[in-house]
């Protein structure tokens, strides 16, 4: 009997035929095999009078693939569909299902969570139907998205010339923008620190003023910190000594979201660039023994554990550090994540970063490393540490030292390179004995303005909000970039981290969208968006119902819109088109910004913006053309040689040398197709 596999990704398809045997085939459909259409009112591929229903296309390009697939189906017995294990993973094994004629009520879907021998075999025994409610929750957020993402794009080409909006990339964008007004709006206010510094048993240390008569210090001017300054003449008593142990918990594991977090401020990594890189851990790498699919699958948002992983991990750790290292399992998921996958973890621990870097490449093996470590110091003791509090007094002053020492490294065995703890090392004092300052100092500072977002942080606060999902961030990220709406670059400051600027593009889309469309792209409405995505696949909500209150409430702000919205006109160059007359105007196409004629169609004169470095010399010379009675103007040719020419060009193309000797323009030629 001869069996058919079909996955999304070519790479991986080695791998699981090779765990498969010789009955098996297994082909890719190379990602989604079939999309909306273009086609229909508004060019959405959906009847919206019609219950919703989307009209499906082969997707460009994919044509070939289908026709390759239906080939390999004629040939087979038995189909199964072993596409990724989520949403978008169900939706492509329906749409194959439906082109390649299998019966979508057939016990033919295979899910695997990893690439290894064991969990495919494992998976190719118990394969089960297609799960329609996942298809549908994907297919009603492709649907939104195109409703969405074709309405608001179409209109402010139309009135601003931005060139897209869409249901999550617009919220994102939001953020961005509104953290720029925060940054602007701020008013940074003055506020002083005073530290009091000591010297004892050859040890230095400093404690810093909280409290003044049981309130907490609030020093706001160089006035106020110099007479706290004059009131602090004397020694200081130890008032109360604390100690005690406190514990440092590991982390969690990895999930989509925290690992492009880490990878972006450990490794300097984007959210793209992380994705992709743990894509290829996936879907196997060619080690010693060949083909082995390293992590688990990197498109989750789940933190849990498999048994036999936290079984192995536990044994694995008793083995390599002693049962003290030995840690508890612990699970912390959002109401909204999808259970069913588990956290990013190594397939094998066995698999060591070092015993397998050979086999790596650079990127391959510093984010493996990452995971690695992440995964194992989650199942670890907690670290501890002994701290120490100092508490001074000095006439109602009270000033706090602490310091802390590590006592036991715990999950920092294996994570100590990802996060350090630094020992602050106090000297041994004697509680209500008096100790003399040898400095004291008041600083001045000012509050800071917030942070704006990097990478990292837009990612944190999208996951939090609960806008999109994890494995959309860094298409997300990619697009707001592509449209010219942010950069993302180095602050003036002097700080490393990238972080993101809106242009003015983006603050002008940001704005109209938030004119005319702010109960739709919004926090709120995009969060519960998700939440209704999430019921319709648990078949707890009707996708079409959602849909439909959906549109009654989106359509009529685009017509709002449409009648209100403030046609931008182009900014105007401040010259004359030299074809009909006109102003010339600045435009935007798919090469950037140019120069165009404002009566566009009807005169399609256009050039290129020339920078101050490339534009040709044109200086005035007080000779006349003799042919149209313009002015000369002397002129660098491509070649950086000058000559004369009318300043009427292109209505007059007269031109002769500095020495004033004509010189013939050249003829155009025209190459015409014919029979020789």
């Amino acid at each position: 009997m001869k069996n058919l596999v079909i996955v999304e990704s070519p790479s991986k398809s080695k791998t699981i035929e090779k765990y498969l045997g010789k009955n098996y085939e297994v082909v890719s459909s190379k990602g989604h095999i079939r999309d909306l259409a273009t086609r229909g009112k508004d060019g959405l591929g959906i009847d919206i009078e019609n219950n919703f229903t989307p009209t499906y296309v082969i997707s460009k390009g994919k044509k070939d693939v289908v026709d390759d697939l239906k080939k390999h189906v004629a040939n087979c017995d038995k189909v199964y569909l072993a596409t990724d294990p989520d949403r978008e993973g169900e939706a492509i094994s329906w749409h194959l299902a439906i082109v390649l004629d299998q019966n979508i009520n057939e016990v033919n879907r295979v899910v695997f969570n990893e690439i290894t021998h064991d969990a495919v075999l494992d998976a190719f025994k118990s394969p089960r139907k297609i799960d329609l409610n996942l298809v549908k929750s994907q297919e009603t957020r492709r649907m939104l998205d195109r409703i969405i993402g074709f309405k608001l794009s179409k209109l402010l080409q139309n009135k601003i010339k931005s060139k897209s909006a869409g249901r999550v990339q617009s919220v994102a964008l939001k953020l961005i923008v509104e953290k720029e007004k925060e940054i602007r709006a701020f008013v940074p206010e003055e506020y002083w620190t005073i530290d009091a510094l000591f010297d004892e048993d050859g040890k230095q240390f400093k404690a810093s003023l909280t409290k003044i008569n049981n309130l907490k210090a609030k020093i706001n001017s160089k006035e106020e910190a110099d007479n706290i300054l004059n009131c602090l003449k004397g020694p200081f008593i130890l008032d109360n000594i604390k100690t005690q142990v406190r514990k440092k918990d590991p982390k969690l594991p990895f999930i989509t979201s925290t690992m492009q977090q880490e990878a972006s401020t450990k490794l300097g990594f984007s959210a793209k660039k992380t994705m992709s890189v743990a894509q290829r851990l996936y879907e196997g790498i060619e080690l010693a023994n060949g083909l082995e699919g390293i992590i688990t699958y990197m498109r989750t948002d789940s933190t849990r554990l498999s048994n036999v992983f936290i079984n192995s991990a536990k044994d694995y750790i008793n083995k390599n550090y002693g049962k003290e290292y030995v840690g508890f399992y612990k699970v912390k998921n959002d109401a909204s994540s999808q259970d069913a996958h588990e956290a990013i973890r190594p397939t094998n621990l066995e698999n060591t970063p070092e015993k397998i870097k050979e086999f790596l490449t650079n990127d391959e093996y510093k984010l493996y490393k990452l995971i690695y470590a992440r995964a194992l110091a989650s199942l670890m003791a907690s670290a501890k540490l002994n701290t120490l509090t100092y508490t001074f007094m000095q006439d109602g002053y009270e000033f706090v030292a602490n310091g802390s020492q590590l006592s036991f490294d715990g999950y920092l065995k294996v994570y100590d390179s990802y996060e350090t703890t630094k020992d602050v090392i106090l000297p041994i004092l004697n509680e209500k004995q008096s100790y003399n300052a040898s400095k004291v100092n008041a600083d001045q500072h000012f509050t800071e303005p917030p942070l704006r977002y990097s990478e990292a942080r837009l990612i944190k606060e999208m996951e939090e909000l609960g806008i999109g999902r994890p494995s959309t961030y860094s298409t997300i990220i990619d697009t707001i970039q592509a449209r010219g709406y942010v950069e993302l670059k180095k602050p003036t400051d002097g700080a490393k981290t990238k972080v993101f600027f809106p242009t003015e593009q983006g603050e002008l889309t940001e704005e109209k969208l938030d004119e005319f469309f702010s109960s739709i792209i919004n926090v709120k409405y995009t969060a519960q968006m998700e939440d209704e995505l999430d019921m319709i696949a648990d078949g707890k909500e009707d996708n079409i119902l959602a849909l439909q209150n959906f549109w009654n409430k989106f359509n009529p702000l685009v017509d709002n819109a449409y009648e209100k919205m403030e046609k931008i006109k182009p900014e105007e160059v401040g010259e004359k088109c030299p074809e009909c007359g006109n102003e010339l105007v600045y435009r935007t196409g798919r090469y950037g910004k140019f120069i165009s004629c404002s009566n566009f169609p009807l005169c399609k004169y256009t050039r290129k913006i020339e920078s101050d470095k490339t534009k040709k010399v044109a200086e005035p010379t007080g000779k006349m053309c003799p042919k149209c009675g313009s002015e000369l103007l002397k002129r660098k040719s491509r070649f950086n040689t000058y000559f004369l020419g009318c300043s009427a060009y292109p209505k007059c193309n007269y031109m002769e040398s500095l020495d004033g000797v004509p010189i013939e323009p050249k003829k155009k030629t025209s190459k015409k197709r014919g029979k020789k």
